[in-house]
């Protein structure tokens, strides 16, 4: 007699949630990749996460190779001062999360605080000479330790549509990428929407105070960590605790 029985929909469910939380940290990963500005390492780079495509096929998959597509075969220094118009010139383009939350504001020094200690919380170290709401480095925490990181992206779900607008109107390929992160996460309600289009139409809050200073001074590197089929291009080092 057969003895076998065809899994059930609940047996099948953690192979299929586990192949979907790798899906998504193997898109944060390319995602960080891609929204790194661009030096002598990028036709590595771009080569690696178009090799990685086939892996997580779907929608994400599509708007990430939209954008390789777009950026392939551009000279390296012509993109970098692509990148610098597009992001570091503009306020409503700005790679850093909480910039779409609190603005240039007393509060925005909390919020940094606030992302330093999750990721030292969970074994990371921020580099020094780059604030810890970065986008690309947020996209690698979620990569790597997908439950935190993916409920701190969903947390600046507003932002990251903002930046997404953002970069539509700018007629950027970038634009591809933060289609592909929006993707991974869960589907917007209507009050995220509403605090996207309510910020677009307004712009960040400002205030002419200096924020508070963030003294993060341990060298960079996630450790021990869950690590999508994407690596980083720098090697990771290892924090004291982690030791």
């Amino acid at each position: 007699m057969n003895t076998s029985r065809t899994p059930t929909a609940s047996s099948r469910a953690p192979a299929t949630s586990a192949r979907g939380h790798e899906a998504a940290a193997l898109v944060h990963q390319a995602a960080s990749l891609l929204l790194i500005h661009p030096d002598d390492r990028w036709p590595d780079r771009i080569r690696l996460v178009t090799d990685c495509l086939a892996a997580v096929p779907g929608p994400a998959e599509r708007s990430l190779r939209r954008c390789c597509d777009a950026l392939a075969g551009v000279p390296v220094l012509d993109l970098s001062a692509r990148y610098i118009v597009t992001f570091d010139r503009s306020r409503r383009r700005t790679l850093h999360l909480t910039y779409y939350t609190d603005g240039d504001t007393r509060r925005r020094g909390q919020s940094l605080l606030t992302w330093q200690d999750l990721y030292r919380t969970h074994g990371w170290r921020p580099p020094a000479d780059e604030l810890p709401d970065f986008l690309p480095l947020a996209l690698e925490f979620a990569a790597r330790c997908p439950g935190p990181g993916v409920r701190a992206l969903q947390e600046h779900r507003a932002g990251l549509e903002l930046l997404r607008l953002a970069l539509d109107d700018h007629r950027s390929p970038y634009v591809h990428v933060l289609e592909a992160v929006c993707h991974t996460l869960p589907g917007a309600s209507p009050a995220d929407r509403a605090a996207a289009l309510r910020l677009a139409r307004t712009g960040p809050p400002t205030e002419t105070v200096g924020l508070l200073p963030f003294t993060g001074q341990a060298p960079p590197g996630p450790v021990d960590l869950p690590l999508p089929h994407v690596p980083h291009p720098h090697p990771p080092q290892p924090t004291e605790a982690a030791r």
